[in-house]
């Protein structure tokens, strides 16, 4: 529970006193140490792998008073991939965006639609 939500130890330790089991904090920081980089390798192995059909999206918001652009990439399965909010809107920003989107998932989709 501690890696896959965002709980402190305490918050573990709770939620496993109303299921019946007693722990301390001790032992569920001992547990991390000793199997949570295993855990946390295992959790990105079964993570979805994104589909060859990206979908883009480009939508204006603002914050604190001034526009911003939220670039988003969507696959054909609804995982989101990447988003990016700039202040610019022009081709260096949008080369940007798909140089990020691509070095992050390192292969390139066989379908972009925006």
């Amino acid at each position: 529970m501690y890696f896959r939500f965002s709980l402190s130890f305490r918050d573990v330790v709770e939620l496993m006193a109303e299921r019946g089991v007693v722990l301390t904090f001790e032992t569920v920081r001992q547990w991390c140490l000793n199997f949570g980089q295993m855990y946390a390798n295992e959790l990105r192995h079964r993570r979805a792998k994104p589909g060859d059909t990206w979908h883009l999206d480009e939508v204006f918001l603002t914050v604190k008073g001034k526009r911003q652009d939220l670039w988003r990439a969507v696959d054909q399965h609804g995982n989101v991939l990447d988003m990016l909010v700039q202040s610019r809107r022009n081709k260096q920003a949008a080369k940007r965006f798909f140089r990020k989107l691509l070095k992050g998932l390192k292969y390139a989709p066989r379908v972009v639609i925006n």
